[in-house]
């Protein structure tokens, strides 16, 4: 069995695996990303093929590489996947595909131990987890009591329309995936029913050049909403277990596509979910878009988490000396699990992780 020794180990290769990586290799760090997709980017392709993202070109591309879409355009899913692709093989980032990490713990002697699912072991003296939060589908416990006749799916696992059995869709949450499935399942001739509590909306039309621009100004009041700041601490606890504001659709698009808005599905009552005013409904597909968390247990390092998440401070590990994540909610601001900002918690993490350590001078 060989083992490979780094400075930094970097767990996931989207953006802010990336992103780590370019800061710790213009550090002159050894480093390595293992990333368990087969390709760099595979995350967002496996996302629904409709899916564009709210992050103009100029905050969603990445320091020293061109984004190839126009100035007010908003990448896809697929184009920012080729993109990271793109991006890694430009800079000659060191990821390692199809690698999954199976478990990663700490020797007596303070450095990691990553042991790979080909068998292989790789020894670190610091660790970022870059892997992203959204792999676990989160599914009301009530779902396993609806009729088996009714198609359910998350939206982690929808692709288009063609994933809505014959007949009407109820889609549960709300917020921006939901209000996109919800609108293609209109627009693909389904009776479709959106259940849950409206999280607000951004004003205006983001797809236009001069919302484009309003955009910028709202990103960097995002950037600008910090932990370390009264009203971005007040922001965070208001934000905790509910979904961000829409952005591209509203209520106005949801109206006129026929949508039927309606409110929180409470239950179950003889296979049929029940709204919380008692009203049944009878769909033939549900989607949830109900959250997903991610995977951690995988990390056999004692105290890294506890009953509120994370135990961390600016994505820095604060009970695990050397360990630190990136893409945390709120990590450092509202921007921080998003492409809008994840570069300067990047630089943060690194700046911290691979400081020099004072050598003491001698007595």
């Amino acid at each position: 069995m060989s083992t490979t020794t780094l400075d930094l180990a970097i767990v996931g290769a989207g953006a802010a695996g990336l992103h780590t990586a370019r800061r710790a290799m213009d550090r002159g760090a050894t480093i390595g990303v293992f990333e368990a997709h087969a390709r760099i980017g595979d995350s967002w392709r496996e996302r629904y093929r409709s899916l564009r993202l709210f992050t103009p070109r100029r905050w969603a591309q990445l320091p020293g590489l061109r984004l190839d879409i126009g100035v007010f355009d908003f990448p896809t899913a697929t184009q920012l996947a080729d993109y990271l692709e793109r991006y890694a093989a430009t800079f000659e980032i060191p990821v390692r595909t199809a690698t999954r990490v199976r478990r990663l713990s700490a020797d007596k002697d303070g450095r990691f131990r990553l042991e790979l699912d080909t068998g292989e072991e790789v020894v670190a003296q610091t660790v970022v987890v870059a892997a992203g939060a959204h792999h676990r589908p989160i599914v009301p416990a009530f779902a396993a009591e609806l009729d088996p006749a009714i198609h359910q799916l998350h939206s982690l696992d929808y692709q288009g329309p063609e994933d809505f059995a014959a007949g009407s869709v109820l889609v549960v949450g709300a917020a921006n995936s939901g209000t996109d499935i919800a609108l293609e399942a209109a627009k693909s001739g389904h009776t479709t029913v959106l259940a849950g509590r409206h999280p607000g909306q951004v004003p205006g039309h983001i797809d236009t050049p001069v919302g484009n621009l309003i955009s910028s100004v709202f990103i960097r009041r995002l950037r600008n909403t910090t932990i370390d700041t009264e009203r971005g601490r007040r922001v965070w606890e208001q934000q905790r277990g509910h979904g961000v504001n829409l952005v591209r659709n509203h209520l106005s698009d949801l109206r006129r596509a026929g949508i039927r808005l309606a409110g929180r599905v409470a239950g179950a009552e003889d296979g049929l979910p029940v709204l919380d005013d008692g009203e049944r409904l009878h769909p033939t597909t549900i989607v949830w878009c109900t959250g997903s968390r991610p995977i951690l247990d995988w990390i056999d390092l004692p105290g890294f988490a506890g009953e509120n998440g994370i135990r961390h401070e600016r994505g820095l590990s604060t009970t695990v000396p050397g360990l630190a994540f990136m893409g945390l909610p709120f990590q450092y601001s509202v921007a921080s699990p998003t492409l809008m900002g994840m570069g300067r918690d990047a630089e943060y993490v690194v700046e911290h992780l691979l400081r020099p350590v004072p050598v003491p001078l001698a007595a």
